[in-house]
């Protein structure tokens, strides 16, 4: 049985901290967001839970498929970025009152050119957010994943991470999710049997070693 757990989610910023999220339009999710919200109207889920926030490797997960004793909240949308999670906090985190949040977002702030170092801010600022008004949640950043589309993109990738990582030893709410490494082969490049075709977005396989690797960071926090 799960004791604790919550999906972390891309947010975008409350109050834009740089010129990058001011220039954002964040429109462009309010589609997405309001279907969230008329699915909460129409069956409202249980508060104190799990909850996914993420990008697409979030939007895609099936979570009754691959935790079908656990009802979890998924709340990814595609494309995103961390502070478009940030943005719509109130409307897709705070109202659950999540116990756990299993947050997976800025692989597409490194591929639109965002530095490690504001990616790791990005996260501070939604960790910040999130505290603020739940105090007691944790926060699983999930690693941003090593993948054959963005490999050229690996060296800035490991180095948020490791920004990341660092930050999330500091607070005992907060713990870091390696999956970096389990999705490496013996060659020291991502494994293609993760991939769906496109070489970015997880297969089924890749949502297998995900699951398990969460489950057991649920099944012991």
């Amino acid at each position: 049985m799960v004791k604790n757990g919550c999906l972390i989610v891309a947010m975008s910023l409350l109050v834009t901290t740089n010129s990058f999220s001011q220039e954002r339009d964040f429109s462009r999710w309010e589609p997405e967001i309001q279907a969230f919200e008329r699915s909460d109207a129409k069956s409202p889920p249980a508060q104190q839970g799990v909850l996914f926030v993420g990008s697409s490797s979030i939007r895609f997960w099936d979570l009754p498929k691959y935790f079908p004793e656990c009802k979890y909240i998924n709340r990814g949308f595609g494309g995103s970025h961390i502070v478009d999670s940030i943005h719509f906090s109130d409307r897709i985190i705070f109202n659950y009152q999540p116990r756990t949040i299993v947050f997976y977002a800025g692989d597409n702030d490194i591929t639109d050119g965002k530095s490690p170092e504001e990616v790791e801010n990005d996260f501070r600022r939604l960790v910040e957010v999130v505290h603020k008004h739940l105090p007691k949640t944790r926060i699983v950043f999930i690693a941003i994943k090593p993948s054959i589309n963005r490999w050229k993109l690996a060296d800035r990738m490991k180095a948020a991470n490791e920004l990341i990582a660092a930050f999330c030893s500091s607070d005992d709410r907060l713990s870091f999710l390696d999956i970096w490494k389990p999705m490496l082969g013996k060659n020291g490049r991502p494994r293609s049997e993760l991939f769906v075709e496109d070489g970015l977005h997880l297969s089924h396989a890749g949502y297998q070693l995900w699951t398990e690797l969460v489950g057991h960071y649920l099944r012991i926090n």
